[in-house]
């Protein structure tokens, strides 16, 4: 059941990426963040008032079990930030190929965090998903004119740093609290910072004298939510059942880079494709040697 909740989190993924590509492409990254984090804030709602209406306030009732959550909407966020500023400036092609190396990075932590050992299929694995990723950050050299444009590329292998140390830290949380307060209220704390991350930057911004890029409404960024949420309840779910691999889930879930990719190459007509499709297939067959080893 599990497996299956990992793949359904997998396809919601790769709609979230492309709605995330169309709503910040050209629009103010902050304010469309601070929109995502508001409105799956509202999706999540329901499980809090219903606390709040019996008299629970969550997680434990304790200070401790908020405090573990906004650390875990701190995490998340840093790896949005860097992750939607490199996806409005970098090709779906590249940025989807860099995100899908978050298994690798997950199953390292486990290693070195969780004392999980690893087979040989799993190092094979692991050797191909770090090559990936470095051979789709030279690809993504060449899509601009150099260094200035690399530090896309680099912001995207950052987001999926913190997305993997996110990832990790899911696997202590789930032990001690129930999947859908753990979403509802970290989704709470994302939409507070959020506020007020983007109320000091833009202040700030402003008294710089510096251009602001305006923002435009679309309804993409809805979706971005809508998809978010639902990839999330999946997830949260997959990993409370008993059994449940967080390494295998978070293979299973970068399966998303299928439907990004085709859609930068069907839709967005991205450059260099032949190089990408040659990366991407090295990636998958990581992740495949990842899920033989874990069987």
């Amino acid at each position: 059941m599990w497996i299956l909740l990992a793949i359904a989190s997998a396809l919601c993924l790769g709609f979230y990426d492309v709605f995330k590509k169309l709503s910040v492409d050209g629009n103010n990254v902050l304010t469309v963040l601070f929109l995502n984090t508001l409105f799956s804030s509202l999706l999540m709602a329901p499980v809090i008032v219903a606390g709040l209406a019996d008299g629970y306030v969550g997680l434990g009732g304790s200070l401790a079990g908020h405090a573990h959550i906004a650390v875990k909407a701190l995490i998340v966020l840093s790896s949005w930030l860097l992750g939607y500023f490199s996806i409005k400036h970098l090709p779906l092609t590249v940025a989807g190929p860099v995100n899908a190396s978050r298994p690798v990075m997950v199953l390292v932590g486990a290693i070195l965090i969780y004392g999980e050992v690893l087979n040989a299929w799993q190092w094979g694995g692991v050797a191909l998903g770090f090559f990936s990723l470095f051979f789709i950050s030279r690809i993504g050299m060449k899509e601009g004119a150099g260094v200035k444009e690399g530090r896309w590329v680099w912001m995207a292998i950052g987001a999926a740093f913190m997305g993997a140390v996110s990832a990790l830290y899911d696997k202590w949380l789930l032990g001690r609290y129930e999947p859908l307060e753990v979403q509802a209220w970290y989704s709470f704390y994302q939409m507070i910072i959020m506020g007020v991350t983007v109320a000091l930057m833009l202040r700030w911004q402003r008294m710089r004298g510096d251009s602001l890029t305006p923002f435009r409404w679309r309804w993409s960024i809805v979706f971005i939510s809508l998809f978010l949420t639902a990839a999330d309840i999946a997830y949260f779910y997959a990993l409370s059942l008993p059994g449940a691999m967080i390494a295998i889930v978070s293979m299973i879930r970068r399966g998303s880079v299928i439907v990004s990719f085709f859609y930068g190459v069907l839709a967005l007509r991205e450059r260099h494709v032949r190089a990408k499709l040659v990366d991407l297939c090295v990636l998958l067959a990581g992740l495949v040697l990842l899920v033989i080893g874990s069987m």
